[in-house]
Formats: structure tokens, sequence, C-alpha cells
């Protein structure tokens, strides 16, 4: 059998793939499976990379059983009877790809989805993760650095660069840990003490995030102990200071008389309010890192920061990373998706406006949903090493020619969206947002 590549093409920034070279090698001898992979001029591989691999570069893949490819496909890319593999993003009833699965069940495809491909209990075996993090950690140290320089105040900060700007990650690590002995050494400016860095969330987002923090030298408290740091005499300016925030920490029940249950808020987040805003005056990092859907309590609010800002005070929040990058989502000022090349723009609560770049009065934003693009070839071999084990089995299951569910995997069934061109049960809510 034969499995197919695609082009990635939704923005020049995209590099990534998923499967890299090693492991077109390794399908074909050890299971005989042939790749067809399209050309690209901007893919983090080369097509002679995939050439010498075994792989067939054409852009014809009509003769591959299964697609694999990383963001959105067009509509008319799709093929009838195929079957799909990439984030499609239509999940949460995303309306903008509401077209593009409607296509899919037109022509009787098969969709899986990344985002789902979980084990028994939850979690996810697929995924960019912990690079989105890592690059978003990066981008957003940037921005801090730029702008306190805009304010006047020249940190070692300033010497951070964009994360698609260096080689590799041990060489952005190298150069963030002699940031940190600097800090360490001389400390911060009185202006930004204590340095807060809070992330929202625990997954592989924000262990990533951490992961680029851990290359400071830091402090880690409580979100309790946070809102009373500043008030204290013995605040370090040889540290940053390091915050975590889980499910409970951030949101509380409407009904007072009950208590925060964390499975009855995964199922019913409606019941709940957020209590994030008594946090924000104390942070001057925020990193956004949870899965956020609609429905659920938004964490920052422009509401909130107009409040702060009133009659002329200063933020001490200077940048927000917003990773999970939700428009006016759970960070309601991410009114846009920004680039690698264009990193940030600034939301002034007081006029409700946004403008690019790291200049004038608000807050800064890095809203990005594709991060991972910034260090593509660390990123796409991780990812394919997850997902190249499960190529052999997906296939098998296509062995009379069309997909048997019976013979997927039980990872790869949580994820198949569409069967035959019809949701599968666990989607079946999808149907309300397609035009019937």
């Amino acid at each position: 059998m034969k499995i197919g590549i695609r082009r990635e093409d939704k923005s020049k920034w995209e590099r990534r793939v998923a499967l890299i070279p090693e492991h077109i090698k390794l399908l074909k001898e050890k299971y005989n499976i042939q790749t067809v992979l399209q050309p690209s001029s901007i893919r983090i591989f080369s097509d002679d990379a995939y050439k010498e691999a075994g792989a067939i570069v054409q852009e014809d893949l009509s003769e591959c059983t299964v697609v694999f490819g990383v963001k959105e496909m067009p509509s008319s890319f799709f093929l009838p009877a195929k079957t799909y593999v990439f984030f499609s993003h239509v999940i949460k009833g995303q309306l903008y790809n509401m077209p593009m699965l409607q296509r899919l069940m037109d022509l009787k495809c098969n969709l899986i989805d990344y985002e789902k491909i979980k084990n028994e209990k939850g979690q996810r075996l697929i995924f960019f993760g912990r690079h989105a993090g890592l690059a978003g950690m990066i981008d957003s140290l940037w921005a801090f650095g730029q702008r306190l320089k805009f304010e006047g105040l020249y940190t070692p900060f300033e010497r951070v660069r964009k994360a698609y700007e260096y080689d590799s990650m041990e060489e952005t690590k190298e150069a963030l840990r002699k940031i940190g002995k600097e800090v360490s050494e001389r400390g911060l400016p009185d202006d930004i003490c204590p340095l807060v860095v809070g992330f929202t969330g625990y997954g592989n987002v924000s262990k990533g995030a951490q992961e680029i923090l851990d290359c400071f030298p830091f402090i880690e408290i409580t979100p309790e102990k946070l809102l009373t740091l500043q008030k204290k005499n013995n605040i370090s300016k040889n540290h940053l200071y390091k915050v975590v925030f889980k499910e409970k920490d951030i949101v509380e029940p409407k009904d007072a008389s009950t208590k925060f249950e964390l499975q009855d808020y995964f199922q019913h987040p409606e019941k709940y309010k957020s209590q994030f805003a008594q946090y924000i005056p104390h942070l001057t990092i925020l990193m956004n890192c949870i899965y956020w859907s609609l429905g659920s309590p938004k964490l920052v609010t422009k509401e909130s920061l107009k409040i702060l800002s009133a009659g002329g005070n200063q933020l001490k929040l200077k940048v927000i990373g917003d990773i999970s990058c939700d428009i006016e989502g759970s960070i309601e000022i991410t009114g846009k998706i920004t680039e690698p090349d264009n990193p940030t723009f600034i939301y002034d609560p007081l006029t409700d406006e946004i403008i690019d770049g790291n200049e004038g009065n608000g807050v800064i934003v890095v809203a990005r949903d594709n991060l991972p693009c910034e260090i593509p070839g660390e990123a796409s071999t991780s990812f394919g090493e997850a997902l190249v084990n499960f190529v052999p089995r997906l296939l098998a299951a296509h062995s009379s020619g069309k997909i048997d569910v019976m013979e997927l995997p039980p990872e790869l069934k949580r994820a198949l969206i569409l069967h035959d061109g019809k949701l599968t049960k666990d989607y079946a809510y999808l149907k309300k947002f397609l035009k019937v």
C-alpha cells in the first residue's frame, strides 16, 4: 500500500511535516510501505532527502490509501473515499472549517484528527504541544525584552531573539542560560521586581514553556502566595518567580454552596465562573497554555484590564503569550493571530484598540496558532516518532480496500471523526454546526 504526504501551504512559515525521511525509510524497509510525497520548496527536509529515503516525489497522491498532513487541507484537494489524517480544527465546531468537513462528508471520506489520538486515560499521544510551548515562551521573552526597551529599561532580555532566529534548541537554551546567569549575578531593575511568570495549565504545552524558563534562576510559588508577594520585603532581584495555575485556581463554582470538582468542571464548565482577575495585577508575563472551549469561563477579560488601567494606572502585566490562541476565547483581547516575523500586537484596555508591534499603551500579546513551525526540524522529528508506529496498523485496517473500524487500534478509533463520510458517534454533536 501507499501513503501520501501533502505539501503544507497554509502559510509561508509552515515548514513542518508529519513524517521525516528517516521514518519513510523505516516504513519501506520494515513494512514495505511506499510513500508518495508532494514536492515543497519550504519543507524543513528537502525533496532530495525524501528521495534518498525511498519516497516518490510527485504532485499526484491519488493512488495513496491514506494521506497525512499537518494543517487543514483545502476542500479542492480531497478525493472520494480516501482517509485523511491531519489537524482538522473542527472538534470545537469551528465555523470556518465546516465547509471543509462537509466536503469530506460529501466525498464519503474518513477523517482522523491527531488531536484526538489518545490512550485509555485520555492523554494525547501525537502532538506538537511541547514545541508550541517552547517557541511561545521564547517569543514572549523576546517581546518582554523589546517592551522594556521601549519603556527605557535596558535588561539582558533585549538579547533574546525570536524562536525561528536560532539554529537549534540547543543553541537557544545556551543563549538563554547566559542571560539567566547575568540575571543571577547582576540582578534586575527595581521597576520590574518581582518579575513573575505565570502558566495556566500543566500539560504538554505548559511543560514546554516551563522548560524554557528553566534556563533562568527562578523561585516557584503557589497562586496563594502570589497574592501577597509584592508586600514582602525579601523579594529577590536575582530570580524570576514562577507560578503554575491549575483549574481550581482559575475558576470557582457559581453556586457558593458547592465545592470545585475537576470532572464536573470539564463536563459542565457553564456552572463555573472565573476567579483569575485577582492574579492579573501580580503577573509580569502570562503564558496561557490551557485547552479552552466555548462556554468555559474567560481568564483575562477586556473589562478586568480596563478596571486595572483606570485612572492612568500602569499595568504590571507586560506580555501575554496566548499559546492556546482562541480568538476572543480564554484571553478575550486576542482579536487576531500573529505571524513569526510580526509576532506581537498591543491591546489598549482604555480604547479597546489593537496595534501591531511592541510600542504604545497596554499589554503585548503573542497570539500564534503555528508556533511549532518556528522550530520545524525538531518538532517534525518528535511528532513523526510518535506517529510512525501507528502507520502500519492504520494501513492494516484498509486491507480490504476500505477502512475497517474494527481493525483500527483503539487510539485511532477514538480519533475517527468521519467514517465513510458520516460523523461517528463521539462526534455526532458536530452536525449542529454544519449547514444542512
